[in-house]
């Protein structure tokens, strides 16, 4: 049984940038195949071709790190996992969630006007940003119900 209560990561984002990942490694893969077919006035070596694509790993690498946004709520508080790394932050340090106008995503509301983004609620995603919002608000009112109380 997990400790959390709920799970949240965005939806069209990894679509993006797992095809984003592959059409970059397919072309840097193309590139170092390609590059000694023809003669441009330059010596190409295998070593060459190896490093494109590479180049090209290293790359849609890159670009499948915003695919890894995760929301993880429970009694212990919010895991936030955006690009790198997660970051745990207790009930006692969270003042709200929210998700401003125009923003791209959603955020958790810390103490002295500091927030923290929340990636995996992404404004692209519409209507299950909506849902996964009420989600959040309503764990928050469970664990924090003195927030609420205002």
């Amino acid at each position: 049984m997990s400790d959390w209560d709920l799970e949240i990561r965005p939806h069209l984002t990894p679509y993006f940038a797992y095809a984003a990942a592959v059409v970059i490694l397919a072309a840097h893969v193309t590139v170092g195949v390609l590059l000694k077919i023809s003669s441009t006035g330059v010596v190409f070596r295998t070593a060459d071709q190896v490093a494109i694509a590479l180049l090209g790993v290293v790359i849609a690498g890159v670009v499948l790190t915003f695919a890894r946004p995760r929301l993880r709520v429970g009694a212990q508080g919010m895991l936030v996992r955006n690009f790198f790394g997660d970051k745990l932050i207790p009930w006692s340090d969270i003042v709200g969630v929210s998700f401003p106008q125009g923003a791209r995503w959603a955020r958790v509301d810390l103490p002295d006007d500091e927030y923290v983004a929340l990636m995996a609620i992404q404004a692209v995603d519409k209507e299950r940003a909506v849902e996964a919002m009420d989600k959040v608000r309503a764990l928050v009112a469970r664990y924090r119900p003195d927030l609420t109380a205002r």
